[in-house]
């Protein structure tokens, strides 16, 4: 499965005036993955598409926030 949270080490110089962040993330939104609409693709019931605002779970991306971001 293709995770929308990337993750990566920022370079940390010696000589940095703040503390460092040694690790940060961002998201990319899940339609970078599909290139075409593939055919057949699984739907979700009406009322749960409006819930979570698309009809195809593929293209479903839970948001979660973060607060120390």
């Amino acid at each position: 499965m293709i995770s929308n949270e990337k993750v990566y080490h920022p370079f940390v110089g010696p000589f940095d005036p703040c503390p460092p962040i040694i690790v940060k993330t961002y998201s990319t939104p899940p339609q970078l993955f599909i290139q075409f609409q593939p055919p057949n693709l699984p739907q979700f019931s009406p009322q749960e598409a409006l819930m979570r605002g698309t009809l195809w779970p593929a293209l479903y991306s839970h948001y979660e926030p973060n607060p120390f971001k």
